[in-house]
């Protein structure tokens, strides 16, 4: 697929932009649940080979299973702290994947 969506890790305006050029193009952009840097990678690795843009979400469960469940959680820490770790972790790697 060709499209003029950058890889990382986007925010505001450009989520907003890319919401826009899917929608001017007509197409779906599927969302994937992620827990932790195995299925983080796998993500990374079919999106490249279908060169096609996915969103990646982590649940407030995944991402402290990200962090590791032997950080308290307390005023959601280890969940802030692992969805934090899990978009660092794409926007470092996501150009090692393939041009996209």
């Amino acid at each position: 697929m060709k499209h003029k969506i950058n890889p990382g890790v986007a925010t505001g305006n450009e989520v907003q932009e890319i919401f826009r050029y899917a929608k001017k193009n007509g197409f779906g952009l599927p969302t994937v649940n992620a827990i932790g840097s195995n299925t983080l990678n796998a993500i990374l690795e079919t999106a490249a080979r279908l060169n096609f843009p996915v969103i990646i979400q982590f649940s407030n469960g995944g991402a402290q299973f990200n962090a590791g469940k032997g950080l308290s959680n307390k005023n959601q820490n280890a969940a802030i702290l692992g969805a934090v770790a899990g978009a660092k972790h794409v926007d470092k790697l996501v150009k090692a994947y393939g041009q996209w």
